[in-house]
Parts: C-alpha cells; structure tokens; sequence
C-alpha cells in the first residue's frame, strides 16, 4: 500500500507521534509511507525511519488555505496514494476538498482520526466525514455520537493510542550520565520528592491548579518540589511570568527531550487539564514506567487512571481533591507503584489495528472498485472557518 497523512507540521506533540509512528510501521511492513505537513524537528526521525515527507502549507490559520485544494488533488492524482489519512483539522479540510473533487474510481480510501475533544462546531466536523473514523479512546468516540449524531457509529473504530513498551517500561532507570548531568544541572533538587507536570505552558494544562495542589501537599510533604517540563513561546511570556509570581518551590524546565528519565525519577507525574483530554499518553507513558500518576478523571485521562491506577484520580478541577491523592502516594511511595497495572495501551497494538484498517479498506476497494464512496458523516453546512484553538 501507498499511504499518505496529513498534518499542519512535524514539530513535536502526540499527534507528530503518532503520524511518525504508524509511518514506521507501514515501512517496517513493506508497504509506502508519505507524510504531508510543513515541515519541523520531527521529519529528520521521520525520513530516516523511511517514510518520504513532502512539505506542503495546509496548516496555515487562513481561509487562503483552501485555495490550495485544486493544486493538492492535482498532486493526489498524480501520486496515486491507496489511503489518504487527514490528522487535523484544517489539513482535513484540503484533504476531504481535494479528495471529493477526484473521480469516484480514481480515489484513495480516506481515514480521518479524532485526536481532540475539538469545539463541537461546522469546521470541526471535518474529521468525522472519513470513510473511517480513528477515535483515540472511549471518550473520543463518545465525543463524536454526542456532537455528530449523523456520523454513523458502524464507521467509528476506537484505536486507543499507545507507548513503547521497550522505552516505558518498569525498571527502567536514567543512565549514570544522565543523573550527573542532571544533578549537576539542578542541585536543589537532591533528596527532593519530584512531581513532574508535562506540557507546555498554556492554560489548559492547569498549572495554577498544580501550584494550589503543591501548596495543601506541603503541610504534609514539606520535601515537595514541583517541576514543570515543557516550552512556552513568545505569546506566552506574560503566563509564565504570571506562573513564577506564584513563588513556592516550583522549577521550570522549559523544553526537555528528556521526558521519560524526569518521569523516571518523579515521586509523582500529574495531569490537571483544565479540558477533557482526548487520551492522555504521557499519563500512560509515566504509568509503564511505573510512575504514580494524579490526574483529573475526565476524558481521555480518567479513562486510563480506572484501568490502569485508580488510586490517582481526582474530581474535575477539584485541586485539593488532587493533593489528597498526591499525599496518599508519598505516604507509601512503594506501595502506590506496586498499585500500578500493567496495560495493553500499546504501540505495537495501535499500529497493527491502524495498519489493519488501512488493508480492509484497500481489499474492500479492490473488489468493488468503481463503488461510490459513501459520506454518511458529512454535515450540511458552507464553507469551513478555520478555528485558533488548539487542535487546529
């Protein structure tokens, strides 16, 4: 098979995972990878696991986006991909333009993935109009028979996302390096019990809901420091400014390409989304390590925790529900990682299911190829406005 995906960019983040990912497993498999997105830190992994990037700007927030549908039909015809898989949003949207304008029998099968509980709106509805809908969890799927009611159900398959068991995996340990590295770069933190928020600085991750968690765990656990792992960018000076007036043992890392070791050597990983999540696999990422986590039970996340450590949910915005739960861990620290299950939320699974979709559909084409292909996902409305939120 040919299987083309498309993204706005191959920067960072779990959809470019998940993209790179299932690219490999298509190449480790035999068949033909091409990934479509402007370009970013990520195509480098990306061309040398084998796959062929082809730099495209259908990501950009404009309504000049859409005019690039007739050049990117053009160039679907022309590569003559068996599966097209839209990623996001505004991609989705050139994607679905330029495939619906080809001829029915000169088509590629078309898959979209909801990774996000996106606003329910007209220009988020893109992605539930694949001839196959990926939901990432139980969440995501109910996200989309609650706001697309006209998506019909038999169409939606949930593939949960997944992690590397031979990376995340109990009894992993950082590397002597990589602790003398890391001592040497934060020596306050010796002796420290760590409790680690991954993401970006951005107001959806809750992190004024992590300092107030830190402040009532303290009063038990004075040895607490927070850390909080993930880039900011120039819109978002103000927030971070705002985040260090707080004051209280907190330290700011900025962007680490470390997160698995920090993870590694945290008391605690923590997940306070102010917004349900779609899946959450960096709560999962720290579970297979080992690592309690504490996050709110809603979306994505919730549906980990109860399968894999309900001891670490917490009510929906409830910070002090959070710090109960985080002090219940570092009363016994051992105990709460013994309490972690193991899982099956795994890579190798997402990708065989993933891959496995993409070959019935393509099967199912083969024998029924001049077989109009139905839209039963698509809503009536005009012309899409492309949304700033995240998720885009």
């Amino acid at each position: 098979m040919k299987v083309v995906q498309t993204l706005p960019a191959m920067e960072g983040g779990g959809v470019e995972r998940g993209v790179l990912e299932v690219g490999q497993a298509l190449v480790a498999a035999g068949h033909e990878s091409v990934v479509v997105s402007a370009g970013g830190r990520l195509v480098e992994r990306l061309e040398q696991a084998g796959s062929r990037h082809v730099r495209w700007e259908l990501g950009r927030k404009s309504p000049a986006t859409l005019l690039r549908v007739p050049a990117f039909r053009r160039w679907l015809a022309s590569e003559r991909p068996d599966i097209v898989h839209a990623r996001s949003r505004l991609p989705a949207w050139v994607t679905w333009g330029a495939w619906r304008a080809m001829p029915v029998a000169a088509r590629p099968r078309f898959v979209t993935t909801v990774h996000g509980l996106y606003s329910p709106n007209a220009y988020s509805a893109v992605m539930t109009r694949g001839e196959r809908v990926i939901a990432v969890s139980d969440a995501a799927r109910a996200y989309v028979l609650d706001n697309y009611p006209q998506t019909d159900p038999a169409n939606i398959l949930r593939i949960h996302r997944g992690v590397d068991k031979s990376r995340f995996h109990r009894g992993f340990r950082p590397s002597g390096d990589w602790l003398a590295r890391w001592r040497e770069a934060y020596p306050g933190l010796a002796g420290k019990a760590l409790v680690t928020l991954p993401g970006r600085l951005t107001r959806l991750k809750g992190h004024h809901d992590f300092i107030d968690m830190l402040d009532a765990t303290r009063a038990k656990h004075p040895d607490v420091v927070g850390l909080v792992v993930g880039g900011g960018d120039a819109k978002r000076q103000r927030y971070e400014a705002e985040l260090r007036r707080r004051g209280g043992p907190v330290v700011f890392t900025g962007h680490r390409s470390d997160l698995r070791e920090i993870m590694a050597v945290s008391a605690a990983v923590v997940s306070l989304s102010t917004h349900p999540e779609s899946f959450g696999r960096t709560v999962l990422e720290a579970l297979s390590l080992g690592t309690p986590v504490v996050g709110y039970a809603h979306g994505g996340v919730g549906e980990v925790l109860s399968r894999v450590f309900p001891p670490g949910r917490a009510g929906p915005g409830d910070s002090a529900d959070a710090a109960r739960a985080l002090c219940r861990i570092l009363d016994d620290q051992a105990a709460a990682r013994a309490a972690v299950r193991d899982h099956d939320f795994t890579l190798e699974r997402m990708c065989a299911e993933t891959l496995a979709l993409y070959e019935k559909l393509v099967r199912a084409r083969a024998r029924k190829p001049h077989a109009a292909v139905p839209l039963t996902s698509a809503p009536k409305h005009g012309t899409p406005q492309p949304s700033t939120r995240r998720g885009a």
